[in-house]
């Protein structure tokens, strides 16, 4: 590369996979010699991470990359990379709205960017989605945190949710060996990390490739095996996983949840809807008595674990009937945080065929309708904190107020109390909660005792 500005900005849209992705991109591009910036205009190869779960997302990258697209005609020197699920989805396409772009790259590829940079800077357009095995990973990422790290342990899903461009767009599922994430693991303890967050697609599918059986005949390879074989790993002092899917979500799992001290009493189960007809419609292959049932165990072994979902309104053909059956689900559970979305088509998808789609207005009403109530559910759940003790893990800085810190509860609410960062990032402080709001708390640091 002829420029000697040898800068980088990756601008990440959508999950915690993609924001792992980042991580090791980073990693990649500063091991090649580059620096990271945060003004994109500043930097010489740009790397948009997308992702293809909602059309607005999808139209932002569009929006970016036309303006950066105008800048290397100016001047010249400067390489646009594609990454992310709307690369897998859009593949060669994607040249023909932007043909400025040198590098197109799924998601399985995003260990191998530096090979692929080679290839461009020998002056080819590289399109790189074909599926490929995952090797491991022996890249460093950047992590954006110094204190919780992701660790990807399965890879790809292999659900065929009438709604998602998923499977399409990250392939099948392929799971990392114990060992391997172990390693990893270990690794992040010896640079400091103290909390880890496991992460899959299909969390729960994690090991389901994997060769061996126990001699009762079970699986050997499971998510809640690997709980087990990674617990005591000196440093780490809190596990956390995502996203899970009801359809596989165990009473074995969450008695490993209740035994395991270090792993956090947080769920992250999406519903999707709250009506059995849409759930079928969606093939998600669950009722929302089956789903209602694993939360009752999770409250049963741990009464006031914390409980995170993801629901869909407006999905193809849903009635009013139907989407109030979601409202009487999100009251009856009272989650204490909802991520909540009206369901956009996406490309490649069954749904987004069907002829009994709703309208925006209706999307947009239910969508409205669904949020109030999560606030309010979520503002209730906090009461619980009110005058409570909480081990809060110390995070950063307070944006808003220096002189405060932010930190996480093990059910992971934000929680801000006064501080030094400098003394307190990385350490977990006993917090009275002085007040609480629907999704963060306040409070006061406890004198620490030292043991």
């Amino acid at each position: 590369m002829t420029n000697s500005n040898r800068r980088y900005n990756i601008t990440t849209f959508g999950c915690q996979m993609n924001k792992a992705d980042s991580e090791r991109m980073a990693g990649i591009l500063e091991t090649m010699g580059y620096d990271f910036t945060e003004d994109p205009n500043e930097a010489s190869i740009i790397v948009y991470n997308t992702c293809s779960i909602r059309d607005n997302a999808e139209q932002k990258v569009y929006s970016y990359l036309g303006k950066q697209a105008k800048r290397k005609h100016k001047e010249g020197d400067l390489t646009l990379v594609v990454a992310g699920c709307v690369a897998q989805q859009e593949g060669e396409q994607l040249l023909r709205r932007v043909p400025e772009i040198d590098l197109i790259m799924g998601p399985q590829h995003a260990n191998r960017l530096d090979s692929l940079l080679d290839q461009v800077f020998a002056g080819n357009q590289i399109v790189a989605t074909e599926p490929v095995h995952i090797f491991e990973d022996i890249t460093k990422p950047r992590r954006e945190s110094s204190v919780s790290a992701w660790v990807n342990i399965i890879y790809g899903c292999n659900e065929r949710c009438s709604y998602c461009v998923v499977p399409n767009t990250r392939g099948v599922e392929q799971s990392r060996t114990p060992e391997a994430i172990k390693a990893e693991i270990e690794e992040l303890a010896r640079q400091g990390y103290k909390e880890i967050t496991l992460l899959g697609q299909n969390i729960d599918a994690y090991g389901r490739d994997l060769p061996g059986t126990t001699e009762t005949g079970r699986h050997k390879h499971t998510l809640t095996d690997l709980l087990y074989f990674i617990h005591d790993v000196e440093g780490i002092e809190r596990i956390r996983f995502a996203t899970s899917h009801p359809r596989y979500f165990t009473e074995r799992l969450i008695k490993a949840c209740h035994e395991l001290p270090k792993v956090c009493e947080h769920f992250h189960i999406p519903f999707q809807s709250g009506d059995n007809e849409v759930l079928k419609a969606m093939k998600r292959g669950y009722t929302h008595e089956r789903y209602r049932d694993i939360i009752n165990k999770i409250r049963g072994y741990m009464p006031h674990a914390a409980i995170s979902a993801d629901a869909i309104v407006g999905f193809p053909g849903e009635t009013e009937e139907q989407f109030e059956n979601t409202l009487r689900l999100v009251e009856d559970i009272g989650f204490d945080q909802l991520n909540t979305a009206a369901y956009s088509p996406r490309p490649q998808t069954p749904a987004a065929e069907w002829e009994n789609q709703l309208s925006e207005e209706v999307k947009g009403d239910r969508l409205a309708r669904l949020n109030h109530l999560v606030s309010v559910k979520a503002a209730e759940r906090s009461q619980r904190y009110l005058g409570k003790i909480e081990q809060v893990l110390v995070e950063d800085v307070n944006p808003k107020d220096a002189t405060q810190v932010v930190g996480r509860t093990d059910g992971n609410r934000l929680t801000f109390f006064a501080g030094d960062i400098n003394q307190l990032k990385g350490k977990i402080v006993p917090v009275k909660i002085t007040q609480v709001r629907a999704f963060s708390l306040t409070g006061e640091a406890l004198t620490l005792v030292e043991a």
